[in-house]
């Protein structure tokens, strides 16, 4: 029986809670976040004798390590935004506490995101003899764990990774994220980069797409993005001569995007507004709707999932591995659309992990460094069922 804290209390967060406290392991759950009020909707729509919440300002270190102190907790799952990672971080050091996150650090002035900041922390962590787990969630997340599990199972080395992400959902608004806006658009406008041969490649941002096909849902358009898994996986699989993302968007939401950043929305530096400094990124998010408030019309499927090809045997083999994720049918489990669902079941399913002592081990860790069998068992049984085509042409040219 262990002690769980979760810090972030939007859609993944809900999704978080409602899987944990469904799980024997976990005794105790202390749900914390900047807003109490969604901490304790969320509590009192789980009605689990098991959770109790709080009020925590992430950014400062010290009210974190109070609260942790108070608690003691095994773990703190961190799915609050990824500026608060490090002070996060720092908090679990001076306590001893095992830590696990779904997205790497961002620095809140710069839009870029890698894993250098938190790889940092390695020798500390190791020090302290506690674990850190990151990025567990989808993408970053399953798509490592994915490949952990087809490197071990069908190949003696990956030469070429696509990863793929479909959400093919309506949730009925003109333009939303469906994830905290700011976080997203940040992501989305940034050049788009790819491994390729040793090096990385940048494109401009959106600036190369293509149709895939994406099973029950057919073909989307798919935009090349920069995703922060790929930076681990190139690292921790070698022989991969070429890593690529591709996500995909609507026309209507790339419309509403490029309008945005031309008429600056979309900047992230400060302006002057009749004598206040105002950041319009930020003012933008809070306009936009929230993210957790379209979950109960949503409508449709996720299909994400990574085409792997290299060799086995000396013989070239392809192997296609996906989850497809309805966002009515997470709306009616837990309360959230599928976008949390698969970014907070892997989370949970992390801890679980580590708790059981199968991902434990003094040291700062991506999650394809871990054997991914039993994660891969676990993860279908609580709602994320995975799906493999193996040895069939990829829609990849080599």
């Amino acid at each position: 029986m262990a002690r769980v804290m979760i810090v972030g209390a939007g859609g993944v967060g809900r999704v978080v809670a409602h899987k944990c406290a469904a799980q024997p392991e976990f005794s105790d759950i202390l749900l914390a976040s900047r807003t109490l009020e969604k901490c304790n909707q969320i509590a009192k729509d789980i009605n689990s004798p098991k959770i109790t919440t709080a009020a925590l300002d992430a950014d400062v270190v010290s009210n974190t390590v109070k609260l942790i102190q108070e608690f003691r907790p095994e773990i703190l799952i961190n799915v609050a935004l990824p500026y608060q990672d490090l002070a996060l971080m720092d908090a679990c050091l001076e306590t001893k506490v095992n830590y696990l996150d779904t997205a790497n650090y961002e620095p809140p002035d710069v839009a870029k995101f890698e894993y250098s900041w938190q790889w940092a922390y390695q020798e500390r962590f190791k020090n302290a003899g506690i674990t850190a787990i990151l990025g567990c969630g989808f993408d970053p997340g399953m798509t490592g764990v994915y490949t952990a599990y087809a490197f071990k199972h069908y190949f003696d080395e990956i030469h070429y990774l696509d990863i793929i992400d479909c959400n093919a959902g309506s949730h009925g608004e003109a333009f939303a994220t469906n994830f905290n806006p700011e976080i997203n658009i940040r992501e989305i406008t940034q050049n788009g980069r790819y491994y390729e041969n040793g090096q990385w490649v940048e494109v401009p941002a959106l600036s190369v797409h293509r149709p895939i096909d994406y099973p029950e849902i057919g073909f989307r358009e798919s935009y090349l993005l920069y995703h922060e898994e790929l930076e681990s996986l190139v690292k921790n699989f070698p022989t991969i001569k070429r890593a690529r993302f591709w996500m995909t968007f609507s026309e209507n939401y790339i419309t509403h995007l490029r309008v945005l950043e031309a008429v600056g929305m979309t900047r992230i530096d400060p302006i002057n507004y009749e004598g206040t400094q105002v950041i319009p990124l930020k003012f933008l998010k809070a306009i936009l709707p929230e993210p957790s408030s379209l979950a109960e019309n949503y409508t449709g499927q996720t299909s994400i999932g990574c085409h792997i090809r290299g060799l086995k045997d000396g013989k070239e083999r392809q192997y296609y591995i996906y989850n497809n994720c309805d966002h009515a049918a997470s709306y009616k489990e837990v309360g959230s659309q599928a976008i949390s669902y698969t970014t907070g079941v892997p989370a949970v399913v992390g801890a679980l992990m580590l708790v059981q002592e199968l991902w434990k081990k003094p040291g700062v860790f991506n999650v394809e460094e871990f054997d991914p069998d039993p994660f891969m068992e676990l993860v279908a049984k609580l709602g994320l069922p995975w799906h493999e085509v193996i040895d069939q042409d990829s829609p990849f040219e080599a």
